[in-house]
């Protein structure tokens, strides 16, 4: 029996969410003295942001503490539910707090779920001052994010939390909530940490639940298991697993290890592995590894990504899978990899060649004159008797 508890209290994420600056946990780079946040905050200059990082690493509790301490209005969005409609709204708002000498900030979670339709919308307005965004993504935003946006704003990445972030956070709320180590001993707050990922909501999410669970009894690794569901396999998104499961993939695909290949693609995505990066991968070995050997290769690397893209998990898991297949039993070539290599060394050694003047275009009659397109042919497969390259790399083959 659960007693001793209100299930209509605030949820404990929720009551726990940093209020300012000195109560944020992690993120130091971006926080502590002389960092960017710290000094938009202590300047009170707030500026367009994209705040990219994983879930639960505090980029809502930031932007609001940046509009709370820069003594600006805070509108709150998110892509999944909003439309232009919204916006108008908020652009409406923000014209009139413009006239009352009143900054706006338009926070829009998720931005990345916004099309290049939804994304121009903001344009107009942040280049002109009205509203400052701030945007929050858990995807890169080189990819998510338009260019003409992206260059209006400073995109700050979010580190996950460490797992001592996260013991520091679990402690907090145990003064908070009158938890002493008897009821919530040390190992217990281990154990949150460590099924956490980095993420504080779920941290604080799994003791609250192995809290009623545990009802008057203390809350042990057994009732927090429970809690969880089940153990979070070792693994996030920017942290050593994140890249040595993605470099075991890439590798068992070169090696042709066909069967390595579909247990780490396995792995990633029962871990919640953004597809469309693992696609991406895929489009890059199939040009880096295979190349020549089988030219097919890139055209269903791209066709995937595009299926990722557009059917999205769980279904475009059939793509994955088929295209790894494929991939991983292909013949291998390193013919392009090192033609490039051989090119990029070849432009960085020699970066300032003159053009041979058989080459350059020759649109008037001086031009003609000293030179220019003398001898060259307008004909498919025309040789010129000096050749294509500079004379002083004439005789360079970088296959």
């Amino acid at each position: 029996m659960m007693t001793g508890y209100n299930s209509h209290m605030q949820p404990l994420a929720e009551k726990m969410r940093p209020k300012t600056l000195a109560d944020v946990v992690g993120q130091e780079h971006l926080v502590a003295s002389g960092k960017i946040i710290r000094e938009i905050i202590e300047q009170k200059q707030p500026t367009s942001l994209i705040l990219w990082g994983p879930p639960g690493s505090g980029k809502t509790t930031l932007a609001r503490i940046i509009a709370k301490e820069t003594d600006a209005e805070f509108v709150e969005l998110s892509a999944v539910t909003a439309g232009k409609a919204d916006v108008a709204k908020v652009v409406s708002l923000a014209e009139a707090n413009q006239r009352l000498g009143m900054q706006t900030i338009l926070f829009v979670d998720e931005i990345h779920r916004f099309n290049k339709a939804q994304q121009d919308a903001f344009l107009p307005h942040v280049e002109d001052g009205t509203i400052i965004l701030i945007g929050a993504t858990t995807e890169n935003p080189s990819f998510e994010v338009i260019t003409p946006l992206l260059s209006r704003s400073r995109v700050l990445i979010l580190e996950p939390l460490s797992k001592q972030n996260i013991i520091n956070i679990l402690k907090n709320a145990a003064k908070l909530e009158r938890l002493d180590r008897k009821k919530l001993p040390a190992k217990s707050i281990d154990l949150l940490a460590e099924l956490s990922g980095g993420d504080a909501r779920v941290a604080l999410g799994n003791l609250e639940l192995a809290r009623r669970l545990a009802g008057a009894e203390p809350i042990t690794n057994e009732i927090i298991i429970t809690a969880a569901q089940k153990r979070v396999p070792g693994y996030d998104k920017a942290g050593e697993q994140h890249y040595n499961i993605i470099s075991a993939f890439i590798k068992s695909m070169r090696g042709s290890d066909t069967n390595a290949t579909l247990y780490y693609l396995a792995r990633m995505l029962q871990v919640g592995e953004d597809p469309k990066f693992i696609a991406r991968r895929m489009v890059v070995f199939a040009s880096e590894d295979i190349g020549l050997a089988a030219p097919a290769a890139l055209n269903l690397a791209v066709s995937t990504f595009l299926a990722v893209e557009r059917i999205g998990i769980p279904e475009c898991q059939y793509n994955l899978f088929h295209c790894a297949s494929v991939l991983a039993k292909t013949e291998k070539s390193r013919v392009v990899t090192n033609a490039m290599n051989s090119a990029l060394a070849a432009a960085r050694e020699f970066p300032d060649l003159p053009v041979p003047l058989h080459l350059r275009n020759a649109p008037t009659k001086l031009m003609k004159g000293l030179g220019y397109g003398k001898g060259y042919k307008w004909q498919a497969e025309f040789k010129h008797a000096d050749g294509f390259l500079p004379k002083e790399i004439s005789d360079i083959n970088f296959f």
